[in-house]
């Protein structure tokens, strides 16, 4: 779901965790605070795994391709549960990326405290996928 406090920021996006039907609640990843505006939102298995090729190819950009290097990726348990058994398919697209002399490693993590843009302020982030590559010029 996305959701925007007002139009002057930006807008986070927060993952479902549960529904109650009993009490017609929903139980979300982070904060939705009462007034805020929000949309929901449907997953596309094929943009989720191509963003994270694009984190990877975004790292690269002052590395030469194919050096070796050391890569961490952090994904959003959220995007675990959107992807199901295609989770695997997210990796797959970054290893792709960094060719076969990369190592990597990784683990999943319930958000992402940053900024959306440079100089805005930290906020919580679900669904995202950080990718962080090492390697030595």
């Amino acid at each position: 779901m996305l959701v925007r406090l007002s139009n002057e920021e930006e807008p986070v996006v927060r993952t479902i965790l549960s529904i109650d039907e009993e009490s017609r609640s929903m139980l979300f990843a982070g904060d939705v605070p009462e007034g805020a505006s929000v949309r929901f939102m449907k997953a596309n298995f094929d943009r989720l795994v191509d963003a994270a090729s694009s984190a990877a190819t975004q790292t690269l950009q002052h590395n030469e391709r194919g050096q070796s290097s050391f890569s961490i990726l952090i994904s959003c348990v959220g995007r675990k549960i959107i992807l199901g058994n295609r989770i695997t398919e997210e990796v797959e697209a970054v290893k792709e990326v960094f060719g076969n002399n990369s190592f990597v490693t990784g683990f999943y993590s319930y958000g992402e405290i940053a900024p959306s843009r440079p100089q805005a302020l930290c906020q919580l982030h679900n669904q995202t996928m950080t990718v962080t590559n090492i390697s030595e010029r």
